[in-house]
């Protein structure tokens, strides 16, 4: 029988393989795309481990997309590169670990509602820092390194955000938060930790977009409160996740990928019909797909395996 495992490592080492010489391969066009798509795949894998693992749906994922951005200006080139990033990522998760004291003690709606006005709450702070400490908003990031370094740095953080969905989902930990989503309150009867469970997701969650933040704000060598923290970025990453499938790892890079190539064909020309794209994918997934693409095929595909190896046998 084939195993889950192989049915994920397989794939997953060809196309690291493929992402890492690409490259040597084409233009410098291209590589702008997928480094695109890879931030997409690690912020869209980083919410899934909170938000579909635990049916906790955060829109609070720009704020750390936005911290770890403004963390990098803050520090960049005073700090080595690889430095800055993690240093974003660490400082968004103890950012996350800190207000996850607070936003926990509410559940459902008000929760989405609480970490949609996390958001604005953290970008209006930044901006009026900002005009007092230096008058202007925004700031420009001199030196950035080459698109070869940053893509690098960013496939290898979607890696490490596959691999952390992947381990968590199929963790004692990962059962835990599932536990949750299912019913919480029976969870607890049975001696789950559901705020220490749901707090350390908070965590690991917000590590990622931090990483990612602190990438893209060299990639443009400049950045602006209302751009770091776009809500945007939060409503994106929810469309992706259910499009592909909030509980699947694989899921998400589905999600990830079909978007983001239908924003880059879209998105210059023709902004209006991308968002109404983005709005009836909505729609149509959660009306006509519930589990979202991944989960039907990786079910037919699996249960071809075991009728193969019951066969052979």
């Amino acid at each position: 029988m084939v195993s889950r495992r192989g049915l994920v490592t397989g794939p997953f080492g060809i196309a690291l393989l493929v992402l890492a010489l690409l490259p040597r391969w084409t233009s410098d066009y291209h590589v702008s795309v997928v480094l695109d798509v890879l931030m997409w795949v690690a912020v869209t894998e980083s919410w899934i481990i909170l938000s579909g693992y635990t049916g906790y749906i955060s829109l609070g994922h720009s704020a750390f997309f936005g911290l770890g951005a403004y963390i990098m200006a803050m520090t960049w080139p005073q700090l080595p590169f690889l430095l800055g990033i993690v240093l974003a990522g660490v400082l968004s998760s103890v950012f996350a670990l800190t207000i996850g004291l607070v936003v926990f003690r509410v559940r459902g709606p008000y929760f989405v509602i609480l970490t949609l006005g996390l958001t604005e709450f953290i970008l209006h702070v930044v901006v009026n820092l900002e005009i007092k400490l230096g008058g202007t908003v925004g700031r420009i990031l001199m030196s950035a390194p080459s698109l070869a370094t940053l893509y690098y740095a960013m496939l290898a953080t979607a890696a490490a955000a596959v691999v952390t969905a992947y381990v968590v989902k199929n963790s004692r930990f990962g059962a835990g938060l599932f536990s949750l989503k299912e019913d919480e309150k029976a969870a607890s009867a049975l001696g789950v930790n559901t705020t220490l469970q749901k707090w350390a997701a908070y965590g690991i969650s917000a590590f990622f977009p931090g990483v990612v933040g602190a990438i893209m704000a060299l990639r443009h060598s400049y950045i602006d409160p209302y751009n770091a923290f776009d809500p945007m970025v939060s409503f994106q990453v929810i469309v992706m996740a259910f499009l592909g499938g909030m509980e699947e790892v694989e899921g998400a890079v589905v999600g990830a990928v079909l978007l983001t190539l239908v924003s880059e064909a879209l998105w210059a020309s023709y902004p209006y019909y991308y968002m109404i794209i983005l709005g009836v994918i909505m729609i149509v997934t959660v009306k006509f797909m519930p589990l979202g693409l991944v989960a039907p095929f990786k079910g037919r595909l699996l249960a071809r395996a075991a009728d193969g190896s019951g066969a052979g046998a």
